[in-house]
């Protein structure tokens, strides 16, 4: 024991005295140890007086000052070996050899040290050197395992074997394996001179998942790598499926930053059939700030077309997101001489933004604005959008909503909305839309408890709505013509209501409204016997009217249910009926007319009102007594449940709805029934299938001039109803996924587009040309991995999608009896293996007995790359277009396409 002790002794004596820290380590399992920095007290220096002793004492001033001529006695602290703690572990075991000055970790092992982290094999720590060695172990197989992982400041390196100092922080690295940002890298050699700086040798990079079977790579003899900044290449060669390509760069550069950084936009070329040769999307990005960011890019056509574009992103957490797009083109058709030369100026701003609900629970500020040019999606040559080119609107709003927390609550938004007709290129603009509410204020209800009766359930409330409303031609947009048409108006409405039982089960509402319109303009009609034609003036200036008018309808919920037997199939059928009957009288506001002739002679004239044409409308000059009819219908089944465990049947809707409604008006002299209206609807297939029918039935009949008479059809020998219109639409989106037909849920991803144009691919999918790097079709049966588990092909159900969608309309107003529209559109998507997959569009017009817009869709999954060819065989937008390209946007330059884009309409 005392020999022991001796040595222990003797061996922390030895390594206090060499290292001047103390380590204290032995063999253990899974224990895990920590190496601290354990500091040697200071040491003590004999230090000589420069001073004698003095025969004589000093004075005080004379001592202190033979003190502050003492020279310093000060001794540097020797530096530990170790700069900091060093945690370790191993599953297998952990040695130390002093002489050596070496720790040894073996199996699992791992190293955290200063700012980096090490798990390897095997790893060697000489603390004396602060030098690391780490590597794989064989396993019983003799294969090597457990190859090292080296994590350094985010970065991460996956080699055969390393060499690292701890000190000089410079490490010589073989086989490693690292990603910088879409690319995976592989080298043979690295040289790591510092924290910032690696050099490589032999290297391989890809954007390929599969570093050590890549379908494609890029080899290179040497690189410079600067983690998060960039990457700079010696000559460069590509090689395809291990195959060496003649395509080659003496030198290349590739950003690696993790944050967005400006530069510049590398335009691609090609040529299309009216325009020539081109240089389509180069541009400039700037990363403005974490925030925002700005892109501009432009196109030049060997013609002379040319077109500009700026986007830009923005978006603040937790508060607002938004993006604003610009597009301006100058288009040229054919060349200038020739009989078929045009050209045309189209221009097209988008804008969305979008508020957090976080930000503020009592405002919020919404956009989304489409509008420039009709043609534009017609005649753009940046984009292929089949959709927004058949589409006939554009539309936008802007919306500020405001509510005041008082009592009564007030609500307050303000509203700009555009809507533009791309064939007319009629405009109609709302700059802005007032609008106020203020809650229901019940006068007479108690504070406490329940409203009943008349009295108690009385009030009113107020609302007002402003509006700058103006209908223009879009050539006139912003100009002076179109502010001098506005038309502005305010409307205040009060109105009053109660409700209340009657006679137990009937419900009975009764008001009246009161309403008074300002307007700013109004209209003076006059005979001008210059032109010989009665004409409008517009007269500016502030005018009014007041109306007014009663109401009240009565209606009740009636329940009725037909049982069946409790073992069919059917069980019970449930009936819902809804019926009501309203009144309302507005009387003769005929105060607010005037008259006007309408020849020389002044003789003759006519009755108008001077508010016609207003924004919400003009006073009536006959009074109104108006009794309305409604009735509304459900049906439910109650059908016998055989996968229900309980036995219990389960509830499947017949008729979403039957309605029928009509309405009298008393104070009419003739044709005082209107038309009845009768709307139904219903979906089945476990609701994936839509079906609606609407139908108009007219109970006048028509004379020889197919013009309605005061007579009922039944009896000028017809029946008691003619139906005059009827329109009958069918919907069915459907796919592999949906529970009907054994999937888990339908999540198909709706092909979302920044144009004007449909959501779904009944008009085919849009072709980005700035970015064709993108699927055409849902990934929904790739894996996050990326890895599907069916390599070949699909053993028994291939993933599909369907859209089908059919309609109907027939005309009878006028004894026409046709069909006006009878049209069906199918659009589908089949994953044929997982790499192949197909889609089409088409439909038939059976009216004009056509074909209707059909496209063709293939694409192949390449991994990393991908490649489609898209064909519109038909119709006036034929065209196709082949693509082949890696889908790395660092890489998205390297790619070819070919395409015959859809000829243009510049007229």
């Amino acid at each position: 024991m005392r020999t022991n002790i001796f040595n222990i002794v003797l061996v922390l004596f030895l390594c206090s005295a060499l290292s001047s820290y103390h380590i204290s380590a032995q063999e253990f399992g899974n224990k895990r140890t920590v190496i601290k920095d354990n500091k040697l007290p200071e040491p003590i220096t004999p230090v000589q007086d420069s001073i004698a002793t003095p025969l004589l004492p000093l004075p005080k001033d004379s001592l202190t000052a033979s003190k502050d001529t003492l020279p310093s006695t000060k001794v540097e602290k020797p530096k530990s070996f170790l700069e900091g703690v060093v945690d370790r572990k191993a599953k297998g075991y952990e040695t130390l050899d002093h002489k050596k000055r070496e720790i040894t970790l073996y199996d699992e092992a791992e190293i955290n040290y200063l700012d980096f982290n090490l798990k390897a094999g095997k790893i060697v720590f000489n603390y004396d050197k602060n030098e690391i060695y780490a590597g794989g172990i064989k396993d019983s197989l003799g294969q090597l395992s457990q190859y090292p992982v080296f994590t350094q400041a985010g970065q991460v390196v996956e080699p055969d074997s390393i060499r690292y100092n701890t000190k000089t922080h410079k490490a010589l690295v073989f086989q490693s394996r690292t990603s910088q940002g879409e690319f995976n890298i592989k080298a043979d050699v690295t040289k790591k001179e510092n924290d910032s700086v690696y050099f490589m040798g032999d290297v391989i990079f890809t954007t390929a998942k599969d570093l050590d079977n890549p379908e494609y790579y890029f080899k290179a003899r040497k690189i410079k790598l600067v983690p998060g900044k960039k990457v700079v290449t010696g000559p460069t060669n590509m090689v395809i499926a291990d195959v060496p390509t003649p395509i080659g760069l003496p030198f290349a550069f590739f950003p690696m930053s993790e944050k967005a950084k400006s530069g510049f936009i590398i335009p691609s070329v090609g040529d299309t059939n009216q325009q020539g040769y081109y240089l389509q999307n180069g541009g400039y990005y700037f990363a403005v700030s974490d925030n925002l960011d700005l892109t501009l890019q432009g196109d030049y056509y060997t013609n002379g077309s040319w077109g500009l574009r700026g986007s830009s992103q923005y978006a603040q957490r937790y508060k607002y997101n938004g993006r604003v797009l610009l597009r301006y083109e100058n288009n040229i058709f054919s060349e200038k001489g020739l009989p078929d030369y045009s050209s045309s100026k189209v221009y097209n701003i988008q804008w969305t933004h979008s508020q957090d609900a976080k930000a503020n629970p009592s405002s919020r500020f919404s956009a989304s604005v489409n509008l420039g040019s009709s043609q534009y999606f017609r005649q753009t040559n940046n984009s292929y959008n089949v959709g927004a080119s058949l589409n006939n609107t554009m539309s936008s709003s802007i919306n500020y909503s405001k509510t005041f927390e008082s009592v009564p609550q007030v609500n307050m938004s303000l509203t700009a909305t555009h809507s533009q007709s791309t064939n007319t290129k009629q405009v109609n603009m709302t700059l802005p839309t007032l609008q106020v509410n203020m809650d229901r204020v019940f006068p007479f209800a108690p504070k406490y408890g329940t409203k009943k009766g008349i009295i108690k359930n009385l009030n009113f409330s107020y609302s007002l709505r402003g509006e700058n409303r103006v209908r223009i031609h879009e050539d006139n947009f912003f100009k002076r013509e179109m502010f001098d048409s506005l038309n502005t108006g305010f409307q205040h409405s009060i109105p009053i209501s109660t409700n209340f039982k009657l006679f137990k089960y009937f419900s009975v509402t009764a008001g009246a409204n009161y309403n008074e319109v300002w307007y700013m303009n109004t209209t003076k009609k006059e005979f001008n016997p210059e032109s010989n034609k009665v004409e409008d003036t517009r007269v500016n200036g502030f005018d009014s009217f007041r109306t007014y008018n009663f109401n009240t309808n009565i209606g009740t919920t009636i329940y009725g249910t037909f049982n069946f037997n409790p073992k069919a199939k059917i069980q019970a059928i449930r009936h819902v009926m809804r019926p009501s009957v309203g009144y309302s009288y507005t009387p003769s506001f005929e105060q607010y007319y005037d008259t006007y002739a309408i020849d020389a002679t002044g003789q003759t004239v006519q009755d108008y009102t001077r508010f016609q044409g207003g924004i919400f409308g003009a006073p009536g000059r006959m009074n109104s007594n108006m009794m309305n009819f409604n009735l509304s219908n459900t049906f439910e089944a109650k059908v016998r449940d055989d996968e229900s465990k309980d036995g219990k049947p389960k509830k499947v809707m017949l008729l979403n709805s039957l309605n029928f409604s009509t309405s009298y008006n008393m104070s009419a002299d003739s044709l005082r029934w209107a038309p009845m209206r009768v709307s139904t609807g219903t979906a089945i297939f476990k609701d994936k299938m839509q079906i609606n029918l609407n139908a108009t039935l007219d109970p006048y009949a028509l004379d020889n001039n197919n013009r309605r008479i005061d007579k009922f059809n039944i009896d000028n020998g017809g029946s008691l109803f003619r139906l005059t219109s009827a329109n009958l639409t069918v919907n069915w989106s459907m796919s592999s996924k949906d529970p009907w037909f054994g999937g888990e849920g339908d999540n198909r991803n709706q092909n979302s587009m920044d144009n004007g144009g449909r959501g779904d691919d009944l008009f085919g999918r849009a072709v980005e040309l700035g970015d064709t790097r993108q699927s055409m079709f849902n990934n929904n049966n790739k894996k996050d991995d990326g890895e599907d588990p069916l390599a070949g092909f699909f053993n028994a159900k291939l993933p599909w999608d369907l859209t089908f969608a059919y309609s109907l309309t027939y005309s009878n107003a006028q004894r026409q009896n046709q069909i006006v529209n009878n049209s069906v559109m199918v659009s589908g998507n089949v994953d044929l293996t997982p790499k192949w997959k197909i889609g089409f569009s088409s439909g038939y017009d059976f009216v004009q007995n056509g074909v209707t817009f059909t496209q063709l869709r293939f694409e192949r999954d390449l991994e990393s790359w991908r490649m489609d060819f898209s064909w519109v065989p038909v119709g006036s937008y034929t065209s196709w277009g082949f693509f082949i390209g890696i889908r790395s946007s660092v890489l998205s330059d390297v790619k070819w396409e070919k395409r015959k884009a859809p000829d243009k309409r510049y007229r």
